[in-house]
């Protein structure tokens, strides 16, 4: 990331994504669905309930017996708790609220736990992580492992480290999730992408924020 970019990361004022954030604040507070709930009803002043909880996600969901990632726990509050219908994924709204979200783990380490109703997922996503995939054949390790600090058609690659989604990428212009990152180097490879959220998604999602463990969110990113 080139010092100019950092630097508009770093400075909430021209950070693009605290559009979002600001628009995930009144989405917090505002009641929505048959419930006639706000997200503050449930959960209070977001600063204090929402610290840290971004950082400990993908998380082990008991009801469903696998892990689910942020905007899944979302979409989930608002249909068994607000009785309102889920938000579609890449929604302007979804984003806001998960970006509103980890902007209280803004400078947290992450902390994913691994036990042993986690471990397959994990494992899974470790493979999906290492197998070749796509016309092209590449694995993910190939670029993010055995290359990282090169060019790919003139962009970084990076370690994949995911420390800042939701985050604004500069192609995009605009503000996006892990998975359509993920989806977006599956169609790269020429791979099938898997339809968002998958569980293939997530577990991949768990496999990188594990490997992330103890590096600090940086909620909303700014990535060219």
């Amino acid at each position: 990331m080139s010092r100019e970019t950092r630097a508009m990361q770093d400075d909430d004022a021209t950070n693009p994504g605290m559009l979002w954030v600001l628009d995930g604040e009144t989405l917090w507070n505002r009641k929505a669905g048959a419930a006639d709930r706000a997200c503050s009803d449930c959960h209070g002043d977001a600063r204090e309930s929402m610290k840290a909880v971004a950082a400990r996600y993908p998380a082990f969901d008991a009801a469903l017996g696998r892990p689910v990632n942020l905007e899944q726990r979302i979409n989930m509050c608002r249909s068994k708790r607000q009785k309102a219908p889920p938000l579609a994924f890449e929604s302007r709204e979804l984003l806001a609220l998960a970006a509103y979200v980890a902007r209280q783990s803004r400078g947290l380490p992450i902390n994913i736990t691994i036990d042993a109703r986690t471990r397959p997922f994990l494992e899974a996503g470790r493979e999906a992580f290492f197998r070749r995939q796509g016309q092209l054949n590449l694995a993910c390790a190939q670029c993010h492992d055995d290359h990282w600090s090169g060019k790919l058609a003139g962009s970084p690659i990076t370690q994949a480290h995911p420390t800042g989604y939701p985050l604004y990428r500069l192609e995009w212009q605009g503000l996006g999730s892990l998975e359509r990152r993920l989806r977006g180097c599956l169609t790269g490879v020429r791979a099938e992408s898997y339809p968002y959220g998958a569980p293939e998604l997530v577990n991949l999602e768990l496999y990188l924020m594990w490997r992330a463990n103890g590096m600090r969110m940086e909620t909303p990113a700014v990535r060219p």
